[in-house]
């Protein structure tokens, strides 16, 4: 790529779904979904193979629908323990190639296989070599971008599906990528795209060719880093496991349109907050041992409080629940709120052991939760922050806005 870095992108196809049926080969040519529990109709389907998608299974919906548009569909329960040993076994294969491992989620890596090229070819040899390997030692498929930067990988990579390999170079993105809609745009939301779309950018060669300035004064920060995506300009590195920083809290505040008063207001307010940090939480695969608070007045008087919990989470419920009994117990409900921040403190990798509370087969419960809160991910990645909210946060007016918030966090550069 005439002295550019070669950056590889490897999405694993259908992950879920495709770990399951490597124990089940007699179903690989049926229709099948991977779901939290069959027996209730009202689950949620988490994967698809190929089969389920060509009835029109999608992800994120119940179970109910997809057996609608699909009568014959196959349900799988999900093992998580599972879909996490493939994971390290998919990212030792990566490691034969590079040190340069970057994960972006359980099926989704980066690789910066620069200087691995005189021992193993370019960069689309590589991804051929890499395809193989996982394919004839793990039975599974991937799609492979490559690029000069991270993100044009990941759009090489999601370019065609499944079991492809896409190369975007300096020659054809802008034939490739350019004419695409500039919701394709990695980071671009629905909010995002519907403001782009009023000033007329319709495709991604539309938001390339805007002035960037005019990008800067709608959008602010994120004005300049939508014009670099789309340009080709984005150069964040591809981070080695051992030299990325450790994360040791993870938090969002909102300085509130109005001053909160009384429960309900703060209620409303911690719940959003605590639903941002939880998925913050489990798109870097952390869970936080405790919750602190910071609370500000109008006459910018601070407080800050935090408390262990019983065993770590990444579960907006019971981040809520911890910032509310901090709240109950340091602040009078009566009186004025300017700010609220919820932090997650003391983080720990999800793959830590957690003690469990066998009272209550507390374990068991936050399994289940857990699950059905990172397809609330899944569905909001897709169609926005907004796409599922908590009933008491719709049409609230003290300035939480779950799109923009989202939006801000995901379009942040690639490097920490």
């Amino acid at each position: 790529m005439n002295g550019d870095r070669v950056i590889l992108h490897c999405d694993m196809n259908a992950f879920y779904a495709s770990v399951e049926l490597l124990g089940r080969p007699e179903l690989a040519e049926l229709p099948v979904a991977v779901c939290g529990d069959p027996k209730k109709r009202h689950g949620i389907i988490l994967a698809k193979n190929e089969h389920a998608k060509r009835c029109g299974v999608t992800t994120a919906e119940t179970i109910l629908q997809a057996k609608r548009k699909c009568p014959s569909l196959l349900l799988l329960r999900a093992h998580h323990d599972k879909y996490e040993q493939y994971c390290k076994r998919i990212n030792d294969i990566y490691a034969r190639y590079t040190d340069l491992i970057e994960p972006f989620s359980i099926d989704e890596s980066w690789l910066d296989v620069t200087a691995s090229v005189q021992l193993f070819g370019e960069g689309e040899e590589i991804a051929r070599k890499i395809k193989s390997v996982v394919k004839s030692e793990l039975g599974l498929t991937q799609s492979v971008g490559v690029s000069w930067n991270k993100i044009f990988a990941k759009m090489g990579s999601e370019y065609r599906k499944p079991d492809a390999i896409t190369v975007i170079d300096r020659e054809n993105y802008r034939d490739l990528l350019w004419p695409l809609p500039v919701r394709e745009l990695f980071s671009v939301g629905r909010v995002t795209a519907e403001k782009l779309r009023n000033m007329g950018v319709r495709s991604i060669g539309d938001l390339a060719l805007t002035d960037r300035r005019m990008l800067r004064t709608v959008f602010g920060k994120q004005g300049d880093v939508l014009y670099e995506y789309a340009n080709g300009l984005e150069d964040a590195p591809v981070r080695a496991a051992s030299e990325r920083r450790k994360i040791k809290s993870m938090g969002n505040g909102v300085t509130f349109k109005r001053d909160l008063l009384g429960r309900d207001d703060i209620l409303t307010a911690l719940t959003a907050l605590a639903d941002t940090v939880s998925g913050r939480l489990r798109k870097y695969g952390l869970r936080c041992g405790g919750v602190k608070i910071e609370v500000k007045d109008p006459d910018f008087k601070t407080i800050s409080r935090q408390t262990r919990l019983p065993s770590p989470t990444n579960l907006a419920d019971r981040i809520r629940d911890a910032a509310w009994g901090l709240m109950e117990r340091s602040w009078s409900m009566n009186a004025p709120i300017r700010l609220i921040t919820v932090t997650g403190i003391d983080l720990v990798p999800e793959d830590v052991s957690r003690q469990m509370n066998f009272l209550d087969d507390a374990g068991e419960d936050e399994e289940r939760i857990e699950t059905l809160e990172r397809t609330v991910d899944r569905i909001r990645d897709k169609y926005g922050g907004a796409a599922i909210a908590y009933g008491r946060v719709i049409g609230n007016d003290i300035g939480i806005e779950l799109d923009e918030q989202r939006e801000d966090e995901d379009t942040g550069r690639l490097q920490r």
